[in-house]
């Protein structure tokens, strides 16, 4: 009866470690591979939920900084300027017509030596 010829053993019967290096080195790679796959996803999936997050956060922020905007607003108007100063008794007062300084509006500055401007030449 004639023995039946085994990948793995040469001639002499010997296992030759050389295909299952390969193989196992195959499964690491497969398996390596695989795992980094997953962890990539993981990661793909973590920063996803934390942009959304964050622009559910800026906007409730813009949201806000439009109320505070417009509450700015409100308290810049005159009127509720006056009635703040009234409401604290700080004493002021319109100006008197003697203390207010009227400033002439600036003329358009003329030339210095009398030349007249320069001119862009188009080429």
């Amino acid at each position: 009866m004639r023995r039946r010829h085994h990948p793995a053993r040469d001639e002499s019967g010997t296992i030759r470690p050389l295909p299952a290096i390969k193989a196992f080195l195959l499964c690491l790679l497969l398996g390596g591979t695989a795992v980094g796959y997953v962890a990539q996803k993981n990661k793909i999936y973590e920063l996803g939920a934390q942009i959304t997050l964050r622009e559910e956060c800026l906007r409730q922020l813009q949201k806000e900084n439009k109320a505070r905007a417009s509450h700015l607003g409100r308290l810049q108007m005159p009127q509720v300027i006056a009635m703040r100063v009234r409401e604290l008794n700080l004493g002021l007062q319109p100006p008197q017509p003697g203390q207010v300084v009227w400033l002439p509006e600036p003329e358009t500055p003329s030339p210095t030596n009398g030349a007249p401007p320069l001119q862009m030449v188009q080429q």
